[in-house]
């Protein structure tokens, strides 16, 4: 509603990375109108509450089966704007629900050769997409060390089939005498840890009831932690290193915006891995529903309000 009431003159949507766009071209830039590109924006967040949700279900991570993650999808992404518009990052997150699902699966597999292979594939076609998604290779080996014992070719398939997808990308390159183009795809994993952070705060007040209801839960999940089955628990532990590997990828964009590893990276899961555990507790999770929900609708009408007075 606050996006609605206060739309932009104009919205671009660019999906693709500009070394991909070398191959592929989709003139989708001016396509939509500002509310058309809201709106099928929001198609597209309750189908991914949708997947994320029988995810979730499907793998028995919640006491009983019900719609909470969905729910918590949907809230967490009317955080930022970047969420509410269609963006390369958004079209990032049906990726990362599918390799999730995967990761999931690998525990109750005999062999994750193909698995993995399958993975790293995904990751590529995410890194054409939007290059910060590239840190989830490292999830690869984590996974691993999660839910395997030691196989070397688990360990290097995933890896195989993340080059399988930017070997084609590299022969392209070459035909076209770019080779030199292709190299520079790779520059930004050289870049340095910026030492400043230039924030405008006004844009992440909106993290400070978040960040209250993090530190609740992660109490209460600390407590329910070892009460809970193993493949839980070390459905758990990926999670949370998804959300700490994420962090990172932020340092491959020139420009420091935090939506950069929000959006792409796994903050869907993370979100559900601090509230999931308060089922138990109707008193407890509805306080970190409302800490979330209200401070956000009372920052959007406080913007939306001095927008009028512009």
């Amino acid at each position: 509603m606050a996006i609605f009431a206060d739309l932009p003159s104009s919205l671009q949507f660019e999906f693709l990375e500009p070394y991909t766009k070398f191959f592929i071209q989709i003139p989708l830039q001016n396509t939509f109108s500002p509310a058309g590109n809201v709106f099928f924006a929001g198609i597209i967040i309750f189908g991914q509450a949708i997947l994320f949700n029988r995810v979730v279900n499907n793998h028995g991570l919640l006491s009983k089966p019900g719609y909470l993650p969905a729910l918590l999808y949907v809230t967490a992404s009317s955080l930022f704007m970047p969420f509410l518009i269609l963006s390369p990052t958004l079209i990032c997150n049906f990726l990362m629900i599918w390799i999730m699902d995967k990761f999931l699966k690998m525990g109750k597999a005999q062999n994750a050769i193909m698995t993995m292979f399958d993975v790293g594939m995904i990751i590529a076609i995410g890194t054409l997409i939007y290059f910060p998604f590239i840190v989830m290779l490292a999830m690869l080996w984590f996974t691993l060390l999660l839910y395997r014992s030691f196989s070397w070719r688990e360990w290097i398939s995933g890896l195989v089939g993340f080059l399988t997808i930017f070997f084609f990308v590299g022969v392209y390159y070459y035909w076209n005498d770019n080779l030199s183009m292709f190299y520079k795809i790779w520059l930004p994993l050289t870049n340095k840890f910026p030492s400043v952070f230039k924030i405008n705060y006004n844009d992440y007040l909106v993290l400070v009831p978040v960040a209250v209801m993090i530190v609740l839960a992660t109490l209460q999940l600390r407590e329910n932690f070892f009460r809970s089955f193993i493949s839980t628990r070390k459905a758990f532990q990926m999670l949370f290193f998804m959300f700490l590997i994420s962090i990172v990828s932020f340092y491959t964009k020139p420009d420091f915006r935090l939506y950069h590893f929000l959006l792409c990276v796994p903050r869907e899961q993370f979100y559900w891995l601090t509230i999931s555990q308060t089922q138990k507790r109707d008193g407890f999770m509805k306080v970190c529903f409302w800490s979330l929900f209200l401070p956000f609708s009372t920052f959007c009408l406080f913007n939306f309000f001095n927008n009028l007075k512009r």
